[in-house]
Order: structure tokens, then C-alpha cells, then sequence
């Protein structure tokens, strides 16, 4: 029998609340706010009548470009209990990427704060929009964006042309009666689709990815039962809410468990330190540049860590040695890895608890609970045995139902069978143990030979010199392909390309060591801490556009 629960957003904050009502549920130091889930519940609520004061559906899209304030993760649990479609909008993205998201996702509605790093959200939506300032907030007309009519300011001007204040929308929403509100909560679905997330682009232009309460309520209860979630904890929030990572498996994997929301506006290593100390969190997630960051910051011997217990390290690679730095200097000891993609709500596989170290850093865990996955030959879709090299794939509830308005790339992830497939290479041992071993459009193929840029980056770690690499295939005009490594070297360390050379010669095949070796301060991330290797290509690929293979060289 299935453990799959069947339960709407709204359905599961309400329950929350009745268990836990003088829990605290959400911790925002940087905003002075502290609620407890009676509290919490009773704000999404309001804010649920404000949505449906402003004429939000059933089934309308919703977009919401903001940083991690409260207001987001009130709006996730109001247009979870309306019905409206919350539409995850990247806060890097500039006015380009913000009107093809508007477009594609067909959104009726925008939230967004005033600015973040430099970028004024508030100017840059008049831009794309300029009947804004002629137009009554709430009555847009728009050519570029004819399905858009609300857009809804969270900020501190006064004056706001053609947009209603997030303030105003919660008064409008006085007229919206208790019970109007729950018959709207009790006319949906769990198999709504009530997210559409924008895959963070490390391949591309994102799609929308659209993912149902049954999706994201079941992933987020089985993440948080795999890191032991309860209700005596709190999980300090740094990853964005945009993401996955966010608000599946930190925002409503706390709300299903009762746990505490401590929420970091963005990501800043002091103040991720200082809210773990004050705030006597037990669990942390992020990204693995962002424990090192933590770990490397000055002042990290000031502040008590002994609440941690645990975590997720997801989203890349977890070096060894920052796993070993995370369970003893951070207290972490139940660190956990995850892996999965946006597409199934997101996580797939989890190291336990238990696991010994080794495993929680060679591997990517198990498959969760009722979810199926398995390695198959990319070419032919055959199933391969254990240790074997193919692609990851994977099957069940917590699948998406597919892309928006993309038909042919929601029939080319997911097969006949129902098997989303990854794009991600792996193999899986005879203990059910999954290890990723590249992305299939990651795979550099030089002169007929198959290289995988994981086998050489997990080589290169081993160097004394590095703290970070990222190797990638360019084109060359003998080979196809040519191999390229980026390091990050570790502070006060300099190095040579001969050097590194030198230290492949003899320990990996002649056609594997890099061709060209690149010194960098850092990487093209998305908002999220994935490494954009596309983006490092056609750089790259520019730069040595004209160079040819050295004389006689072989290699």
C-alpha cells in the first residue's frame, strides 16, 4: 500500500496549525517577525480572501518575483488554499527573461518587491509594462502582456502608478467572507496544479515545470522524514524560494512537520551563521559553495553551532572534506545529501542519516520511499545492471505532469511507461545506492572516445591546490571535441597549466587530461548554486575558437 498522503496546500497548513497552533512557524529576524502556525495560518488565510478579492481563479497563474520575505511563504499557502498557480520567477532574471516568463507562463497575475542586487524590480516591470503608469491598479490592459492584469507591489513607496500595494490587497480582501474562502479551499484537488517552477537554465532557456499539491506535499513529507523533521525543529531557509530547494524541501517540508521556518532574505554567510546561533536551529540546507562559504568565514569560531543536528547538501557535488567540516565544526553529524530535479517535485534519491560518511559522499543515497528509479542505456532505453554507466530515470506520484504549452518536451522527459528521464548519467550498486556521474549533454566526446567530465573533476579534487573544478569539452577541429578544466585554486595558491599536466600524466588515460587548463576566481551559478556549464562553453569555446592542436601532440 502506497504511503502517499492526499492533501492540498491548504488542507496541510490548516492540519499543521490544529497539531501545533503555539509553534513558532515562521522566524523572519530580518523583517521582526515571528509567528506561531495559529498565527501563520491565519495570515495566509487573509491573504487567501486578498487573492480572491483581486479576482485570482482556479487554475490562474501567479507570478511572484521576490527574495525570501514572509509575504512569499504567505502567498505559497494562500494560492495553495485558492487554487491560484504560484509561478516561480528567478530573482537574477532581468526584463528579457522577466517578459518571457510573464508570456509563457500566460500569467494573470505579478508580485514583486522593489529591488535586489542593483536590479529595480520596480522599474524594470514599468518598463516591459508601460501602461502602468496610465492605467487604474487592477484594470491593466496590456499589448505585450494581454493576460496580465494585476500587478501587486510588496515595498515601502507610496506611490505606486497602476499597481495595487500588497496592503491594499489584504483590506480588499476583508469583503471575502470565512466561508467563501473555505468553500473555494474545499472545491480543489490534490491533483491541482498549484506550482509552476522555471527550471533554473542550467541547459538552456528555462520551461515551466508544472508540479501539483500531490507532488510537492508527498516530496516534502518524505525529505523532511528522511532528515527526522519534527516539531522541536527549525530549519534555517538560505536557499531561494524559487526553487525547489526552497519551498519543497525546506518551506513546506517545516510546514508538514510541524518545524520552524528561519528564513535569510539571501544568502550571506555571517548572517547564516549569526540565525543558526540565535535562533537555536537543528537542521540546515544549502547548496555545498555555501557550507564552505560559512566555513571559511572569519568570524565562524563566534558562534555556537552545537543546536545543528541536521541538513541537506544538495544541488552539486559535496567534496569529502567539506562533509567532514560539516558534521564536525558545524555539529551537523545527520547531514544528509539529496538528489533529484525540478521535474519530480524534486528529490528522487537521499543518503539516511546512518549512512557512514563514505557513503554520503561517493553516492547520492537511496530512492525514497514508493518512488521507483532505475539506469538505463541512453541509445536503446534497455535496463542496465548494477555498476553499469547509463541514464537516470525515474517513476512516480511525484513526477510533474509536464511542461507548460510544451507538448514535445513533456513527451520527450517522460516515456510511454511514465519514466521521466533525467538526462543525468549514473549507476546504482547492488545496494540500491545511486551515484551521478555526469549530465548526458555534459559528456565531451574527443576523437571517438566517450569522456565523462565527473570522472575527471572528482580526479582533480584529489590535487592539494584545488578547491573547486569544473572540466567541459570545446570544440576542435581535429577531435570534435578538446577537454577544458577551470580550477578555482585555494587562496594564496598559484599554479601551471604544465603542473597540472604533469600530475594527470600516468594516473588517467592520455585522451582524458585537459588539453587547455583555465585559472578562476569563480563560476557562471544560477540564483540556486548550480554551476552553468553551457554558459563556461561558449566562453570558452570563443576564446580558443581559432587554436589548433600543438604540433605532433597526440594526446
Amino acid at each position: 500500500m502506497s504511503a502517499f498522503v492526499k492533501k492540498t496546500i491548504g488542507q496541510l497548513v490548516k492540519e499543521t496549525a490544529a497539531l501545533y497552533p503555539q509553534n513558532t512557524a515562521l522566524v523572519c529576524p530580518d523583517f521582526g517577525i515571528r509567528k506561531t502556525y495559529a498565527e501563520f495560518y491565519q495570515t495566509c488565510r487573509q491573504v487567501a480572501k486578498g487573492l480572491m478579492a483581486i479576482g485570482i481563479q482556479r487554475g490562474d497563474n501567479v507570478a511572484v518575483w521576490t527574495t525570501n520575505i514572509p509575504e512569499w511563504t504567505y502567498l505559497q499557502c494562500a494560492l495553495g488554499m485558492t487554487g491560484g498557480i504560484l509561478v516561480t520567477v528567478n530573482t537574477n532574471y532581468q526584463s528579457h527573461e522577466l517578459d518571457y516568463i510573464l508570456r509563457q507562463s500566460d500569467a494573470t497575475t505579478l508580485f514583486l518587491i522593489d529591488s535586489y542586487r542593483g536590479t529595480s524590480f520596480y522599474n524594470t516591470v514599468r518598463q516591459i509594462v508601460p501602461e502602468l503608469d496610465s492605467c487604474a491598479p487592477g484594470v491593466l490592459i496590456t499589448k505585450n502582456l494581454p493576460l496580465l492584469k494585476n500587478v501587486i507591489y510588496i515595498g515601502g513607496k507610496d506611490v505606486t502608478p497602476g499597481m495595487l500595494t500588497f496592503s491594499a490587497m489584504m483590506k480588499a480582501g476583508e469583503k471575502i467572507t470565512e466561508a467563501e474562502l473555505d468553500e473555494r479551499i474545499n472545491s480543489l484537488a490534490d491533483d491541482d496544479v498549484i506550482n509552476m517552477q522555471y527550471t533554473s537554465g542550467t541547459t538552456g532557456f528555462p520551461k515551466g515545470v508544472m508540479l501539483t499539491h500531490h507532488n510537492i506535499v508527498n516530496n516534502a513529507r518524505m525529505v523532511g522524514d528522511v532528515m527526522g523533521m519534527t516539531e522541536r525543529d527549525s530549519l534555517l531557509i538560505q536557499v531561494p524560494f524559487f526553487h525547489c530547494f526552497g519551498c519543497v524541501m525546506s518551506t513546506l517540508n517545516c510546514i508538514y512537520h510541524g518545524s520552524t521556518m528561519v528564513i535569510l532574505e539571501s544568502f550571506d554567510a555571517l548572517k547564516a551563521l549569526q540565525f543558526i546561533a540565535t535562533q537555536r536551529c537543528t537542521a540546515v540546507n544549502g547548496v555545498p559553495t555555501m557550507f564552505v562559504t560559512m566555513l571559511n568565514h572569519p568570524d565562524f569560531e563566534k558562534y555556537d553551532m552545537t543546536s545543528l543536528r541536521t541538513g541537506i547538501m544538495a544541488g552539486a557535488p559535496c567534496p569529502e572534506e567539506t562533509m567532514n567540516q560539516v558534521r564536525t565544526k558545524m555539529h551537523c553529524s545527520e547531514i544528509v545529501i539529496a538528489f533529484g530535479q525540478t521535474e519530480s517535485s524534486p528529490v528522487m534519491t537521499m543518503t539516511r542519516r546512518d549512512d557512514p560518511v563514505q557513503m554520503r559522499v561517493a553516492t547520492v543515497g537511496r530512492l525514497l520511499p514508493d518512488i521507483e528509479g532505475k539506469i538505463v542505456d541512453p541509445e536503446t532505453g534497455a535496463d542496465l545492471p548494477a555498476n553499469v554507466q547509463g541514464e537516470i530515470v525515474t517513476r512516480s506520484a511525484c513526477v510533474m505532469k509536464g511542461y507548460y504549452k510544451m507538448p514535445e518536451a513533456t513527451a520527450e522527459a517522460i516515456d510511454r511507461e511514465a519514466w521521466l528521464h533525467t538526462g543525468d548519467l549514473g549507476e546504482v550498486d547492488e545496494q540500491g545506492y545511486f551515484k551521478v556521474t555526469g549530465r548526458i549533454k555534459d559528456m565531451i566526446i574527443r576523437g571517438g572516445e566517450n569522456i565523462y567530465p565527473r570522472e575527471l573533476e572528482e580526479f582533480l579534487y584529489r590535487h592539494p591546490k584545488v578547491m573547486n573544478v569544473q572540466v567541459i569539452g570545446i570544440p576542435d577541429q581535429k577531435y570534435g571535441e578538446q577537454v577544458l578544466a577551470a580550477i578555482q585554486l585555494k587562496a594564496g595558491q598559484s599554479a601551471t597549466p604544465e603542473e597540472f599536466t604533469d600530475y594527470c600524466t600516468g594516473k588517467i588515460a592520455r585522451h582524458k587530461i585537459p588539453r587547455y587548463w583555465e585559472f578562476v576566481d569563480s563560476y557562471p551559478m544560477t540564483a540556486s548554486g548550480k554551476i552553468q556549464k553551457f554558459k563556461m562553453k561558449e566562453a570558452f569555446a570563443k576564446k580558443y575558437q581559432n587554436a589548433s592542436c600543438i604540433k605532433g601532440e597526440e594526446r
